[in-house]
């Protein structure tokens, strides 16, 4: 089964947290802090996998996670790094963040790799925290949540040339005719429904990659007939073969087919019509074809684009179309690396919510205050003074400073009460 779009839930692991731990041997029973810091949480990686042609596999697990890290211990143990999760995509992936539509990263070549999910870093232990003057931490560092999002997978296959056209006009008789391909050929619209890919192999021209883009109608650009799922695959194509009937039996003027699927790729996208193209007249195997094949031709003269008359069915003309094709192909200029502004996601490592209780107090709540609030000694004054220190980096304390907050005025942190002193 060919599936090309996916939407998955990913989350990287989150961090551990450092230890609080001191040294209690034999003959050091007052030894310092050893508490070691927790490992990092594991990332969420997405990777080129050049054996994979569909997103088949994410029809049945739609959930990834990384490992958390395992936290610090005593005697300036380490906590164990979380284990990535390791997602192996095709070869012309775009993760988008489903949220906003926003496309993460776009993965092109063999081999890519991208971190989506970054782990949570892991907290320091005690030990890091003591100091000539504060030589007893009773405190560690939390660690960090990881990050977690839904993102869509978009399949767009890469292809050298593309096959387009509106449906039952041969597109898939080509393909079969030229490469090792074997799409599924019958004489009823939408027989294709999804893209096929094959190579094909000229003698004295070298070989290129072929792409039957599944029938094309009016309104695909709106996804009429499923139209935006086979655009999206014209999209990676270097060269356009348009496929046009002129035999003339379903009476379709062959001249408006080829304005009407060149205006829907131009509403899809302005960089489709740019794309070289070139149009192969098919069914001329079939008689009175003749008049339909004069306007098509006289239409092409006039906007300078090559036209092939071909039979599919009985082989004739495609060679030359082929080869053709392929001088196109090798005159092209190299393809740079499209500069595509990536969108970054918003770091959740330090979100809070802010509300209003109903006795007036200042109220806060989230992941990282819940980590932070575990790891704090509310008796120990060193532990207190790094909790505060933690809420004045992370921006609380000038978040209540711009809503007004005076001295004396109740603060709420989950459970943990404290009044306000500027």
């Amino acid at each position: 089964m060919f599936v090309d779009v996916a939407k998955i839930y990913i989350s990287s692991g989150n961090g551990g947290n450092g230890a609080v731990s001191f040294r209690r041997e034999k003959y050091a029973p007052l030894g310092g802090p050893d508490g070691g810091d927790g490992g990092d949480g594991g990332s969420v990686i997405f990777v080129v996998d050049e054996s994979m042609r569909t997103l088949l596999d994410f029809k049945y697990k739609r959930k990834h996670k990384a490992d958390n890290g395992d936290n610090g211990g005593t005697t300036n143990c380490y906590g164990k790094m979380g284990k990535d999760a390791i997602i192996k995509v095709p070869k012309g992936t775009v993760i988008k963040d489903a949220a906003s539509g926003h496309v993460i990263i776009d993965l092109v070549k063999d081999g890519q790799k991208s971190v989506v999910c970054k782990g949570g870093r892991g907290g320091r232990g005690n030990a890091k925290f003591a100091t000539a003057t504060r030589q007893a931490p009773e405190f560690a560092e939390p660690g960090m949540p990881g990050e977690e999002r839904e993102v869509i997978l978009e399949l767009k296959l890469i292809a050298d040339v593309g096959l387009i056209g509106f449906p039952n006009v041969g597109k898939s008789t080509i393909l079969s005719m030229v490469t090792g391909a074997k799409p599924k050929i019958a004489n009823y619209h939408f027989t294709t429904l999804t893209p096929n890919l094959g190579v094909a192999e000229i003698k004295g021209a070298g070989s290129f990659v072929i792409a039957d883009i599944p029938g094309l109608i009016e309104g695909a650009h709106e996804g009429v007939g499923l139209g935006i799922d086979f655009l999206r695959h014209v999209e990676r194509t270097k060269v356009l073969i348009h496929v046009i009937d002129v035999s003339g039996i379903e009476g379709r003027d062959p001249v408006e087919d080829f304005h009407t699927i060149n205006q829907e790729l131009k509403l899809y996208s302005d960089r489709l019509p740019l794309k070289p193209q070139i149009v192969a007249a098919n069914k001329t195997d079939i008689p009175g074809y003749e008049e339909n094949l004069e306007k098509l031709q006289a239409e092409m003269d006039k906007l300078g684009i090559k036209l092939f008359v071909i039979s599919a069915a009985t082989n004739t003309g495609l060679r030359e179309m082929l080869l053709y094709a392929s001088t196109t192909l090798n005159a092209l200029p190299e393809e740079e690396e499209t500069n595509v502004e990536m969108f970054v996601p918003e770091e959740k490592h330090f979100t809070y919510e802010f509300y209003r209780a109903d006795d007036g107090a200042y109220c806060y709540r989230g992941t990282f205050i819940d980590r932070l609030l575990l790891s704090t000694n509310i008796y120990d004054p060193d532990s207190l003074k790094y909790f505060h220190k933690m809420l004045k980096k992370h921006g609380i304390m000038d978040d209540l400073t711009s809503r007004g907050i005076k001295n004396g005025d109740l603060v709420r942190i989950n459970d943990f009460e404290f009044d306000f002193v500027d």
